[in-house]
């Protein structure tokens, strides 16, 4: 039973704004805050409750309490390895607040995986995972939780649970990448290196996420497996939403409890879409920076390794981990930074409630001293005619699924096969002469860029569309899939960095902005956005 491994049940009060009718009690976790403590919201399919307990309110945080976390000032040298500026993140369901609660005995690792796993079964979540890692997750969880009674090291993610998508391997599991043509794979011998940095970090793998079969989508509708919930709009709105993909369960497990972060992918945009539409942090380093060893490719010159979190500072923690680094954080007010806003393509078709909160947090920003110019930038009217031989991803998953089509092909979901085959018809001169024209592109938009510390877009033009017309219609969802990858495909077409931060009011549908630059200016965009999101949070 949940309760014995989670803790005990208590009463709780809730906020006025929360319907009584909707609670009857809250499984409260190991050393959870006291009667009366304010509790935001629970979900009802990933809280946890005892047998005959119910609960039907809106979907959102498990437990998200306001109080302070102190820092582990007493910790032995070597036990607390985060980032110095991140220890203090704020509590719920962040990276930094589990770590802070498990190091000072608020929380067991064996209570977040037991946690997790429950989320992962609940309707809500269904079809957010493809395959548990239940056994392995909870013996690892045990294994970290006796490393710490014993005074041991036990990483930076103190045995946080982390998903992981479905084209990365992870040993003893086969890696199906969302499709059925991989239905017989053998399982991995070993874990994919970004796993394997994820598993020495201390963090406790819950399962596969599921995904757009190979990544080719940025809808996140997958026919083989089912499609996730959209988990950032069911408390808002009663249509099923499109998640975002390609990372669609991937996101969706964190939104509802199913893991603290998301280890994802992103090449033209599968991290930044699914956690613009769902509400959550997406951050796409520059490519050269995390290692794509032991991953299903879709564009070996574009697939980005990266992850999904809560907040901004947890995307540092995983950028951390997944790239081996430290990054150098630049802790200066927001006055002090000077962003370019692009008018180009960017702002093109956006609809009412994008625009309205784009507007409405550049006035935030620019209220708290950004300074934000207006720039033309026709650069960017120029990537149409770069892909228009069908771009990188066509011909280099040709390449990857030529023999596997000739024998499987059936299996393919329509969608996906008809843009790998586009692949088929690129000559090698066509390639070569891509690779030149992305080259002299990314030199005039770093000139064009020259003097500013970062570029701020929305993420994507429109909030997550209706599920249903994309699924009944071709041209529908052809059609979505381009708007939704318009605006992040080009930082990966520049080789560059970009994180997408929720800007929505609260009760609007998510929406993302996007914080954006060239390669390898990694550390000034997690830097911005830092402050940006500090910004934000007091205009909610």
């Amino acid at each position: 039973m949940y309760g014995a491994i989670l803790g005990f049940q208590k009463r709780v009060w809730c906020p006025k704004w929360t319907p009584a009718s909707s609670i009857s009690r809250i499984v409260v976790g190991i050393g959870a805050p006291k009667v009366g403590s304010r509790i935001r919201r629970e979900s009802p399919a990933c809280g946890l409750a005892a047998a005959g307990d119910t609960f039907r309110g809106p979907v959102r945080d498990w437990l998200d309490c306001e109080q302070t976390v102190p820092r582990a000032t007493n910790d032995p040298p070597g036990r607390t390895q985060l980032n110095p500026r991140i220890v203090a993140a704020p509590t719920g369901h962040t990276l930094a607040g589990h770590h802070a609660a498990v190091l000072a005995g608020r929380d067991s690792i064996e209570a977040a995986a037991g946690r997790a796993l429950h989320a992962a079964k609940t309707k809500a979540c269904d079809k957010a995972y493809v395959r548990l890692f239940e056994a392995s997750a909870l013996a690892s969880a045990s294994a970290l939780q006796a490393m710490l009674r014993g005074g041991a090291p036990i990483g930076t993610l103190a045995g946080a649970p982390i998903s992981v998508k479905d084209l990365y391997d992870v040993a003893g599991f086969a890696t199906t990448a969302g499709s059925a043509t991989m239905h017989d794979a053998p399982p991995a011998s070993h874990d994919s290196l970004a796993v394997a940095r994820v598993r020495a970090a201390g963090g406790v793998l819950i399962g596969h996420t599921n995904m757009s079969e190979f990544a080719f989508s940025g809808v996140g509708i997958n026919p083989h497996c089912g499609t996730p919930a959209n988990g950032g709009t069911l408390a808002l709105d009663a249509t099923a939403r499109a998640p975002g993909g390609s990372t669609s369960g991937g996101a969706t497990s964190v939104v509802l409890g199913a893991a603290l972060a998301a280890l994802g992918s992103d090449t033209g945009g599968s991290i930044r879409i699914p956690a613009a539409l769902q509400g959550l942090v997406g951050f796409k380093n520059t490519q050269r920076l995390t290692p794509l060893q032991g991953t299903v490719p879709l564009s070996t010159t574009l697939d980005t390794v990266c992850a999904i979190t809560r907040d901004v500072r947890d995307a540092v923690t995983m950028h951390e981990i997944l790239a081996q680094r430290r990054v150098a954080l630049d802790a200066r007010p927001l006055a002090a930074w000077r962003f370019a806003l692009p008018r180009t393509l960017m702002l093109d078709a956006l609809d009412a409630t994008v625009a309205a909160a784009f507007e409405r947090t550049l006035h935030a920003l620019r209220t708290a001293g950004a300074r934000i110019e207006e720039i033309a930038l026709p650069e960017l009217a120029e990537v149409a005619g770069i892909n228009a031989s069908g771009g990188f991803s066509p011909p280099e998953a040709w390449a990857w699924h030529r023999r596997r089509m000739a024998e499987r092909g059936a299996g393919y979901d329509p969608r996906v096969a008809l843009r790998i085959r586009r692949g088929e018809s690129m000559s090698a001169a066509d390639y070569i002469d891509l690779l030149r024209s992305r080259e002299l592109w990314i030199e005039r938009m770093a000139l064009a860029l020259r003097g500013f510390d970062a570029a701020l877009s929305p993420t994507v033009p429109i909030v997550a569309p209706p599920l249903a017309p994309l699924l009944a219609d071709d041209d529908a969802f052809f059609a979505a899939n381009g708007k939704l990858l318009r605006n992040t495909s080009v930082v990966n077409l520049l080789d560059g960095c970009a994180l997408s931060l929720p800007c929505q009011r609260d009760g609007e549908l998510p929406v993302g902005l996007m914080v954006w630059a060239g390669a390898l200016a990694d550390d000034a965009v997690l830097s911005a956005s830092l402050a940006i999101e500090a910004a934000l949070r007091g205009e909610r």
